[in-house]
């Protein structure tokens, strides 16, 4: 009865989980004359709406600048994260235990209270409508996840190969460089992976801060996407801009999966 209870919420949870995706990729693959047909999967599937947004350079455009923001966030999250998160698990200064909670309460700061200000502000620096005007307000609140990330795991790793390192005549910075960074691999992976995912997925700061096809994101570009006629919704374009966006990122997820098991695999040290 236990084992038939696991299979059944396992189905339960699976079917919620995945029928919303399967129901995009439906809509994605149904012409403008069947998209109000309900059933699950249309009788005659076309690739209509794909060749269309990829023929728009409304979407590819918007593609180009999620992946060019969602990059350069990351990377420099990361950048910053690390060595932040070191000096926070090994070094000893004043005031050690507020920072982390302080920039923890940056993180959970609601956007919608801060794009106002940063739109008047943007405009007089002339960040508006720009990747920079993008990147420092996801770079404010990623850096804070990545360091929380970071830190946890940070305070899981092996020490003494650090001090048996300067012990051999490496500095503190050629040991956190060549022996703990490596170690930290799999955490520094999966914070990037965090703060990739919050840059492509966020709608208040890319829809607010922009006013052209020159920076403006996938998730923003999906309102300004346009229909057949002049009254009619694009439904199936949406639904294919939505299965494009969304089939990458798993599929990214599953192989940084594996690198992840891979890297705790090679660097866990047992005594």
């Amino acid at each position: 009865m236990r084992r038939a209870g696991w299979y059944a919420g396992t189905v339960a949870v699976l079917v919620v989980a995945v029928l919303p995706v399967l129901w995009i990729v439906s809509l994605s693959l149904k012409s403008p004359a069947t998209i109000s047909d309900k059933r699950l999967w249309p009788v005659q599937p076309t690739l209509e709406n794909y060749r269309s947004i990829f023929g728009s350079a409304l979407f590819t455009r918007a593609l180009l600048n999620s992946v060019g923001i969602g990059l350069i966030t990351t990377v420099l999250a990361v950048a910053l994260a690390t060595p932040a998160a070191y000096a926070l698990t090994r070094l000893r200064f004043r005031g050690k235990a507020l920072v982390l909670p302080l920039t923890l309460a940056v993180a959970v700061f609601p956007p919608m209270a801060l794009v106002g200000s940063l739109f008047d502000l943007w405009r007089a620096l002339g960040l508006y409508d720009t990747w920079p005007g993008l990147v420092i307000p996801y770079l404010s609140f990623a850096l804070p996840l990545a360091m929380w990330t970071l830190t946890a795991f940070f305070r899981g790793l092996p020490w003494e190969m650090e001090e048996a390192a300067q012990a051999d005549g490496a500095t503190p910075w050629q040991g956190f460089r060549r022996v703990l960074v490596p170690l930290a691999r799999p955490g520094v992976l999966t914070a990037a992976i965090l703060v990739f995912f919050f840059a492509w997925n966020d709608v208040v700061f890319a829809i607010s801060l922009t006013s052209s096809d020159r920076s403006r994101t996938v998730p923003a570009a999906l309102a300004f996407f346009p229909g057949d006629e002049q009254f009619a919704q694009p439904v199936g374009s949406i639904a294919a801009a939505a299965v494009v966006v969304t089939v990458p990122v798993l599929v990214a997820t599953l192989v940084f999966q594996r690198r992840l098991v891979a890297g705790l695999t090679a660097g866990v040290v047992r005594p």
